[in-house]
């Protein structure tokens, strides 16, 4: 039988651990998913820097000045799926449509309100929305 791997992540932070290394690295099943989020988050930021240029300070600024929320719904706060860049396709020219720049972002959106609200309806669809909800037409004919 094998003898039990000790996590390399435990032995610098100098934690004697039962806990087996059955991990990549090898790191125990704490430090693995720790190590995984952080990679995640790298590549994450690689990814919004080569497609919108913006930097993970500048991402991190717009996060901090939306009190790290869903600029539309106020309920997204992006810890299990961080919130999208939103940008204007129209904007500038100088680049491809599905590549934006910072003179191009509007805000940091959830999956839901970038994709289902954002991609779907245009700004007077959005306004007849804003009007159902504040203003509602029917009421207009039904009860005059």
């Amino acid at each position: 039988m094998a003898k039990p791997r000790v996590c390399k992540d435990c032995i610098k932070e100098g934690v004697v651990s039962k806990r087996y290394a059955n991990y990549p690295g090898p790191r125990c099943f704490t430090h693995h998913q720790v190590k995984k989020k952080a990679t995640r988050l790298a590549a994450s930021e690689r990814r919004v820097e080569k497609t919108y240029g913006l930097t993970a300070k500048q991402y991190n600024a717009l996060y901090a000045a939306q009190d790290g929320r869903c600029y539309i719904c106020r309920m997204a706060r992006g810890h299990v799926r961080r919130l999208a860049v939103d940008h204007d396709h129209q904007v500038c020219s100088d680049h491809a449509p599905e590549t934006g720049c910072p003179r191009c972002v509007r805000a940091l959106l959830c999956k839901r309100c970038n994709y289902n609200l954002i991609g779907w309806y245009s700004a007077e669809q959005l306004a007849r929305a804003v009007e159902v909800l504040t203003d509602p037409p029917a009421q207009k004919v039904l009860n005059p």
